[in-house]
């Protein structure tokens, strides 16, 4: 005996194949979007740093060329001591040390 198997139905078929279909190409394309996000932000962080780096390297080429006595020559004032080029020294005692008197 032999029993008839029922019939499919090949659009039902069809539509979850179809289904399937479109949602891994979904999956796939997804996946190569975030790929090509992440592949953007890594050339975008390397090209900061290196434009960062030459500027970087731009300017201390720049200090080391430009003269190093950048201070104007103060002539000393007539009737002042000469030995005012040394700043003055300032003492600072704190107020809770008391020094005992004799």
């Amino acid at each position: 005996m032999t029993t008839a198997a029922p019939p499919l139905n090949s659009t039902q078929f069809l539509t979850n194949v179809t289904t399937k279909n479109q949602e891994q190409s979904l999956y796939q394309s997804s996946g190569a979007i975030v790929a090509a996000i992440v592949v953007g932000v890594i050339i975008i962080f390397t090209a900061v740093l290196l434009i960062l780096k030459t500027y970087n390297r731009h300017m201390r080429v720049k200090r080391e060329l430009e003269p190093k006595s950048t201070k104007p020559t103060i002539s000393p004032a007539l009737g002042h001591n000469s030995s005012t080029a040394q700043p003055p020294a300032v003492t600072f005692i704190p107020v809770d040390i008391h020094m005992q008197s004799r």
